[in-house]
C-alpha cells in the first residue's frame, strides 16, 4: 500500500499579498509611477474616451503615452477573438458545467492557461469570463456557463481558471457581480436577496475568487439588486468589492448594462461597454463641465484602466504581469479531451449478464473484445451539440461527434450502425458533413473584397469585418463550394437569414427569396434567430455538387453603428416520419451487444437569453430510450446537456453517464469513458431533480418587474435536505470504475485527514468531500442547512492501494452573516465532520469542537 504523492486538497492557500500581478504566480509589479506619468499625460476628453468603448471589443489607444488599444472577448470554454466567425477557429473546451464536475481546481488552472495561449494568439488581452452566479434554480437558461449551486465549488474552480489566464499574462472578469441568476428579463429585474443569501450564497463567490486569485477585472451584471441596477451599486461595487474584499481591478459593465453617467461613475463603474456611443465617454465629459462629477473622480477610473493597460501589455515601457513568452505550447486538443473525460458523471452502472457463462458485471466499461455490433442512436450521437447557446459561442477548427470517436476507437471488426431515432431539433442543423465551403465578400460591382474559409454554413460576423470588407462597399456575401450527400433520398436545405437569399444547387436554383425578420423584432433576436426557410431536393449518394447560397442583407448595422451580418445554410439528410425513425432505432439496438443512445437539449431550450420551462427532454427522445432499452438489456444513455434534465427512464437502462457539453473532443472523450481507457471521473456540481416539481427552487420570472429570493439560503442540496422528495441525483455523486473504502478520518480545528482504499480492481479517482454539520447546542444561532460543503479533495489509487488527502476547514465554514452587525459571525459549538462520497452518501464522521 502506497500513499500517493498527487493526493491534494483543493481549498487554496493563504490569500496572495495585494500586487499588480497578484494571482499570477510571478513576482508583483508595482505600477504606480507608470500609471500615474500616463494620467498625467491626459486632457479631460482623452481620459472619458478611455472609459468608453471604441467598438464592441476594444478601448481605444492613446499612442502618446505609449497605449495599445486593449481587446476583450467572451472566453469561458474558448476564445472567440475580435472575429465571431469561423474564419478563425478556436479551441471549444467543455461548459463550465463539466469544469466544475471535475472537481479539480488545477485542470482548471490548465484550461486557463490554455485559453490565454488562445487569447495571446488571437491578440485579446482580457477574457470576459469566468461566469460564477450561482444554479439557484435548474431552469436557469445558462446555467451551462456557470458552475455549480454551491458557492464554495464554484469560488474554488473559478480561482484556478483566474490563475491559470493570469498566470498566462491575460486578465479576467469575473461575472456577472452579482444575482445574474437566471435569464428573464434579465436588463430590467429587481433580484431582492436578503443581505444572509446575499453574502453567504451569491456574493462568496466572488469574494473567494477576488481574495485567493486577485483577477484583474470584474463585470457588473444588468440585473438590479435591491433597488439598485449592478453598474450603479455604490454599496456592492464601491463598499464591498472594493472596500472590504481589496478588489484593485477594473470593472467593466455587460454590454449595454451602463444607463446613467454619473450614477455609474459613483456606483464604481470603470469602463462601460460596448462602444463607440455609450454613457461615458462625450456625456461623462460634459457632465464634468457641468460641475456634476469632479474631474477626481474620472481619474480613479481611469487608473484602473491603465493599471488593467499595464497588467496585460498594453503599456509601454512597464513590464506585463507575465513573461513575455507565457504561456508555453500547450496542446488545446490533448487539454480539451482530458477536461471532457474527467467531467463524464456515471450516474448509473448495473449488473448485466454478459453471456452464458459469465455472471453479472457492471454494463461499463465496455469490453471491445467482447463486442461484434454495436448500435449508436440518437441526432446528437452523429451531430454532437458541443458548446452552450449565445455569447459562449465559439467556432472550433474540428468537432469529434460520439459516433466519429466510437467508430474510430473500436476495433475493425465491430459493426458500428446508426440510427437518428428521435431528432429533437427545431431548427435545421448548419450545414458541415459533406460540405466544403468558404465565403466570399462582393462589392456592387461584383469586385471580391475578402475570401474567407468556413468551418460550416454559418456566416457570422459582428463589428469587425475581414480585411479588405468595409460596409461602404460591400453588396453581397456568397457562401459558395460542393457539396457530396453521403445518402441517396430527399435532402433539405434551410436558408437563414434577414435579406435576399438565393440557392443554387448544381445547375439549379432552389430558393429565390426574402428572408426579412418579422416586424417588431428585437434587432438582437433578428440578428441570432432570422427566420428558417427550408427547401428540399432529392439527391443521389456521393455525386459532387457545386453549391452556393448568395446573400444580400437588408443592413449591414446592429445598433451603435456596429457592423453585423448573419445567415445560414442549414442541412438534412433523408429523414424518416417520427414513428418510423423510432421503429428503425429498436431495429439497430435489437441483437446489438450494446447500444448507445445519445441525448441531448437544443439551443431552443438551453440557451443564453432566456430560461426553460421545463426540463424534460425535447421532442421524443424519452420515448426513444423507453423502447431501447426494451430492445436491449444492453442500454447505455448518455445525456448530452448543460444543465439537469428529467430522466424518467433512467431505472429501466442499466447505465447512464452525463457528458454535458462536452467540446470539441466529444467523440474521442466519451470513446475513452465507454471502452474503459479512462475512468469518468466526474461528480456532480449541481443536483438533479427526479421532477421539476419537486425541484425546491423553480421561480424565476419576476412580478412587477421584482423577483424575491423568498428561499434565503435554501437552495440546491442545502434545500432538498428540508424536503421529504429525494432527488434524482444529489449533489456530489458521481461512478468511478472501482470502489473506495473509507478507512479513517482525523480531524483538527483547521484541517481534516481522510484515508481511503482502493478496494477494486482498476485504478481511480476518488473526490473526497468534507460536509460540515451542527451537532451540539446552537442556540442563538440562525437557522442553517442540515450540512454544507467545507472542502474537498481527490486521491487516486490503485487496486489495494490506499491513499491520503488533508483538507483544510476555512474559517469562513463556521460563520454566518450577521444581519444586524453587517458582518460575519462565528458560531461556536461542537460540529459533526462528514467525509462523503456525495451530499447524501456520508462514509466516515467525527466531531470537533469550534471556538
Amino acid at each position: 500500500m502506497t500513499d500517493q504523492p498527487h493526493a491534494r486538497p483543493a481549498e487554496p492557500g493563504p490569500r496572495t499579498a495585494p500586487g499588480a500581478n497578484a494571482g499570477t504566480g510571478a513576482a508583483p509589479h508595482d505600477y504606480t509611477d507608470a500609471v500615474e506619468r500616463a494620467l498625467g499625460a491626459l486632457d479631460l476628453d482623452t481620459k472619458v474616451r478611455l472609459l468608453s468603448g471604441q467598438d464592441m471589443w476594444s478601448l481605444p489607444a492613446v499612442p502618446a503615452i505609449g497605449l495599445r488599444s486593449l481587446v476583450m472577448s467572451d472566453g469561458p470554454i474558448g476564445v472567440r477573438g475580435r472575429h465571431w466567425s469561423a474564419a478563425d477557429p478556436s479551441v471549444a473546451l467543455p461548459s463550465p458545467t463539466a469544469l466544475a464536475a471535475t472537481w479539480d481546481p488545477e485542470l482548471a488552472r490548465r484550461a486557463g492557461r490554455l485559453l490565454a495561449q488562445e487569447a495571446r494568439r488571437k491578440g485579446v488581452h482580457v477574457l470576459l469570463a469566468p461566469t460564477v452566479n450561482l444554479h439557484r434554480s435548474p431552469l436557469g437558461g445558462r446555467h451551462f456557463e456557470c458552475y455549480s449551486e454551491d458557492p464554495l465549488l464554484t469560488g474554488v474552480m473559478g480561482a484556478g481558471y483566474v490563475r491559470g489566464v493570469q498566470e498566462g499574462g491575460v486578465g479576467t472578469t469575473v461575472k456577472h457581480f452579482v444575482g445574474n441568476d437566471a435569464e428573464t428579463d434579465r436588463f430590467t429585474v429587481d433580484n431582492r436577496i436578503a443581505p444572509r443569501p446575499l453574502h453567504e450564497l451569491y456574493l462568496a463567490p466572488f469574494e473567494h475568487i477576488v481574495t485567493q486569485a486577485r483577477p484583474w477585472g470584474i463585470m457588473t451584471a444588468y440585473n438590479q439588486v435591491n433597488g439598485s441596477t449592478m453598474t450603479e451599486h455604490h454599496h456592492l461595487v464601491t463598499e464591498v468589492l472594493r472596500g472590504a474584499w481589496g478588489f484593485d481591478g477594473c470593472n467593466v459593465s455587460d454590454w449595454t448594462a451602463a444607463r446613467n453617467t454619473v450614477r455609474a461613475l459613483r456606483g464604481g463603474l470603470d469602463v462601460a461597454m460596448p462602444g463607440p456611443r455609450t454613457v461615458f465617454g462625450a456625456p461623462l465629459a460634459a457632465a464634468v463641465r457641468a460641475g456634476e462629477i469632479a474631474e477626481s473622480e474620472v481619474d480613479a477610473a481611469v487608473r484602473r484602466v491603465l493599471l488593467l493597460a499595464a497588467r496585460t501589455g498594453c503599456l509601454d515601457g512597464v513590464p506585463p504581469a507575465a513573461p513575455a513568452d507565457a504561456p508555453q505550447r500547450i496542446d488545446g486538443r490533448a487539454v480539451a479531451r482530458e477536461l471532457a473525460r474527467r467531467a463524464v458523471v456515471l450516474l448509473r452502472n448495473e449488473p448485466v449478464s454478459q453471456t452464458l457463462a459469465d455472471g453479472a458485471r457492471p454494463v461499463l466499461p465496455l469490453d471491445p473484445a467482447a463486442l461484434r455490433r454495436v448500435a449508436v442512436i440518437g441526432a446528437a450521437a452523429r451531430d454532437a451539440r458541443v458548446l452552450g447557446g449565445g455569447s459562449a459561442t465559439v467556432f472550433p477548427a474540428r468537432i469529434v461527434s460520439p459516433l466519429a470517436g466510437l467508430r474510430a476507437a473500436l476495433p475493425d471488426d465491430v459493426e458500428v450502425v446508426f440510427a437518428t431515432g428521435a431528432d429533437p431539433r427545431t431548427r435545421t442543423p448548419h450545414a458541415r458533413d459533406g460540405f466544403t465551403l468558404r465565403a466570399r465578400y462582393l462589392a456592387a460591382d461584383g469586385r471580391l473584397l475578402a475570401e474567407t474559409p468556413q468551418f460550416d454554413g454559418k456566416v457570422q460576423v459582428l463589428d469587425s469585418f475581414p480585411d479588405g470588407v468595409t460596409r461602404q462597399e460591400l453588396h453581397a456575401v456568397e457562401l459558395t463550394g460542393s457539396f457530396v450527400p453521403r445518402i441517396t433520398g430527399p435532402h433539405t436545405l434551410a436558408l437563414v437569414g434577414a435579406g435576399r437569399l438565393q440557392l443554387t444547387l448544381g445547375e439549379s436554383v432552389l430558393f429565390d427569396g426574402d428572408g426579412a425578420a418579422p416586424e417588431g423584432t428585437d434587432p438582437f433576436e433578428a440578428f441570432l434567430n432570422p427566420p428558417e426557410h427550408r427547401v428540399t431536393t432529392d439527391l443521389a449518394a456521393d455525386q459532387e455538387l457545386a453549391l452556393t447560397l448568395r446573400f444580400v442583407p437588408h443592413s449591414l448595422g446592429l445598433g451603435g453603428g456596429l457592423d453585423a451580418l448573419n445567415f445560414v445554410l442549414g442541412h438534412l439528410e433523408p429523414q424518416l416520419d417520427g414513428d418510423a425513425e423510432i421503429a428503425e432505432a429498436v431495429r439497430a439496438a435489437t441483437g446489438a451487444d450494446a447500444a448507445i443512445v445519445v441525448v441531448a437539449t437544443t439551443e431552443e431550450v438551453e440557451s443564453e437569453g432566456f430560461d426553460r420551462t421545463d426540463l424534460r427532454l425535447p421532442g421524443r427522445q424519452d420515448e426513444l430510450v423507453a423502447r431501447v432499452a426494451a430492445a436491449n438489456p444492453r442500454t447505455v444513455v448518455v445525456v448530452n446537456s448543460g444543465s439537469p434534465v428529467e430522466l424518467p427512464w433512467r431505472d429501466q437502462v442499466p447505465a447512464v453517464l452525463l457528458s454535458w457539453f462536452p467540446g470539441q473532443e466529444a467523440g474521442t472523450a466519451l470513446a475513452d469513458v465507454l471502452l474503459g481507457d479512462h475512468e469518468p471521473g466526474g461528480r456532480l456540481p449541481t443536483t438533479w431533480p427526479a421532477r421539476l416539481a419537486d425541484a425546491p427552487v423553480t421561480t424565476v420570472t419576476p412580478t412587477d418587474g421584482a423577483l424575491p429570493y423568498t428561499e434565503g439560503v435554501f437552495i440546491g442540496y442545502r434545500a432538498w435536505q428540508r424536503g421529504t422528495t429525494a432527488p434524482a441525483y444529489p449533489f456530489g455523486h458521481g461512478l468511478g470504475y472501482t470502489r473506495w473504502e473509507y478507512e479513517s478520518l482525523d480531524t483538527t480545528p483547521d484541517s481534516v485527514r481522510v484515508r481511503l482504499r482502493n478496494a477494486g480492481d482498476r485504478p481511480g479517482r476518488e473526490v473526497v468531500q468534507i460536509y460540515l454539520a451542527p451537532a451540539g447546542d446552537t442556540s442563538g444561532a440562525p437557522e442553517r442547512p442540515a450540512h454544507w460543503l467545507a472542502g474537498f479533495g481527490t486521491v487516486e489509487a490503485g487496486p489495494g492501494e490506499s491513499a491520503e488527502t488533508e483538507i483544510p476547514l476555512p474559517g469562513r465554514a463556521f460563520e454566518v452573516w450577521s444581519e444586524p452587525d453587517g458582518d460575519w459571525r462565528r458560531i461556536p459549538g461542537t460540529y459533526t465532520v462528514e467525509a462523503a462520497h456525495s451530499s447524501a452518501d456520508i462514509r466516515l464522521t467525527a466531531r470537533i469542537t469550534a471556538g
